[in-house]
């Protein structure tokens, strides 16, 4: 990980049926399950020439609407992938067709990206090394179990956050955030020097999956007065590392404009943030960040 973002999880799940293969097929002893480890790096690399090439014979901005582009989000150095012994279609341009698969290369298991033009005019082929896990070991590349969210709130597309935490970043290493599902978020610093507060309102809140005041897993929260789900005055305080909060919000400047349908931000008091993003079309996929916080004793929580 880069310096400052120890700690991050990224996970990404895209959906195979009816989202970006065309076609796949998955066959391994192991249950159809295959854990493998992959530089994402010279993941992107290949990803970004496959497009290039697309793109350079004639495609022009049409292969923009790739959706190879959506697999490409990811802070971490490494990504655990599951799959068999796989050959999945992407469906990339009317001309064009994608194949990647997991298959040897100079006797080295690799995933392999081959690029070809209908009318035979263009061959691109990629071979990223992988390193083969055992199966068993995909229990150990799950995502992180937390518990439920006391605050929930989904922001609209045109009020990206990044923009605003990268300012903050550059004053103070902490940053604040005080949600409320009345849907209201701020984001403050407090240092010896300078105070500052950023106000985000009329977001969505998602009762859904929300913690109840009464659920049991509410041991950890420091709210001695529960509130009902559906209760829109509920609140919640992180203390989060403006570096860490920067880096999960990375995609909101790398992605294509239309290539994310949603995102929602979960906070659970001295636990966890968690930035959860759906693809677009939603059929696609998703991918989730999670975010460590700092632990904050109920003297320090301040809302506004």
């Amino acid at each position: 990980a880069d310096h400052g973002t120890e700690g991050i999880a990224c996970f990404a799940e895209l959906i195979s049926t009816n989202g970006i293969f065309l076609d796949h097929k998955i066959e391994s002893i192991a249950d159809n399950v295959v854990v493998f480890d992959i530089d994402l790096v010279q993941l992107k690399t290949a990803l970004q020439s496959t497009l290039q090439s697309l793109g350079g014979s004639g495609g022009g901005d049409s292969a923009r609407a790739v959706p190879l582009h959506n697999s490409s989000e990811d802070v971490r150095g490494k990504k655990r992938l599951s799959r068999g012994s796989s050959s999945s279609h992407f469906h990339s341009y009317s001309s064009f067709l994608v194949v990647m698969k997991l298959a040897k290369r100079g006797g080295l298991p690799c995933l392999c990206l081959d690029s070809s033009c209908a009318d035979g005019s263009l061959d691109v082929h990629h071979a990223v090394p992988v390193r083969i896990l055992r199966a068993q070991e995909w229990q150990n590349h799950l995502p992180p179990i937390v518990n439920t969210p006391d605050v929930q709130l989904e922001f609209q597309l045109d009020r990206p956050l990044r923009s605003v935490v990268e300012r903050l970043k550059s004053i103070s290493p902490i940053i604040y955030l005080d949600g409320s599902m009345t849907g209201e978020l701020v984001l403050r610093i407090d240092s010896e020097n300078v105070a500052i507060r950023t106000f985000y309102d009329k977001l969505i809140p998602r009762f859904d999956d929300a913690r109840d005041g009464d659920d049991d897993n509410n041991t950890n929260n420091n709210n001695h007065n529960p509130q009902p789900r559906n209760d829109p005055s509920r609140k919640c305080t992180l203390k989060i590392e403006s570096k860490k909060l920067s880096a999960s919000l990375q995609w909101q400047s790398s992605m294509l404009r239309g290539s994310v349908s949603s995102y929602i931000i979960c906070m659970i008091e001295n636990e966890m943030m968690v930035v959860h993003v759906v693809l677009n079309p939603e059929d696609v996929g998703f991918f989730t960040y999670y975010i460590p916080v700092h632990y904050m004793s109920p003297d320090m929580m301040e809302f506004g």
